[in-house]
């Protein structure tokens, strides 16, 4: 089997996405304002395209190490119901999400760019990384987007995948 053969038949497999968000669904700038105001820039192509997987059938769901209520607001605006945050370890909110689902790893998707996820990363059935992730999560991931996170690297990974299942 091809690398490209093995990674369409892993991509046909997946019926979860999780995605991580600073350097994720962001660019990882974190903007702090007056009054603990916090900033973050979401990119509207990755929205659309998480809106779209789970129209798809596609559950997605959110794991990070950081809590911040403007994530919250981004998770319910696109109708996201699992959020985990404050999860340094990602493994333990990643197991509860496999198990009120019923799902086995190779049926999972994971994002992340960065070392703190790389236990998750090496754990699902198929990893990816936007192209700013660091070296290390790059060289263990399935898939490498062409564009950085906050600039459309989710929506890639998500059109990769429900391409793969002709949806």
């Amino acid at each position: 089997m091809t690398r490209h053969q093995n990674l369409v038949a892993k991509l046909k497999k997946i019926k979860a996405i999780l995605l991580d968000v600073d350097g994720v669904l962001t660019d990882g700038a974190i903007i702090y304002g007056v009054d603990g105001l916090e900033l973050k820039v979401f990119d509207s192509q990755d929205g659309f395209g998480i809106v779209n997987a789970i129209k798809q059938g596609i559950r997605v769901g959110i794991i990070t190490a950081r809590k911040s209520e403007v994530v919250e607001r981004r998770a319910a605006e696109l109708g996201v119901v699992d959020l985990f945050q404050g999860s340094i370890d990602k493994l333990t909110p990643y197991e509860k999400f496999k198990k009120a689902y019923s799902l086995e790893d190779g049926e999972i998707a994971y994002v992340g760019d960065d070392i703190l996820d790389l236990p998750l990363l090496q754990r699902v059935g198929f990893s990816a990384a936007p192209s700013n992730a660091v070296r290390d999560v790059k060289m263990k991931v399935d898939y490498v987007a062409k564009v950085r996170g906050g600039h459309g690297a989710v929506r890639e990974v998500i059109d990769l995948i429900l391409k793969s299942q002709k949806k």
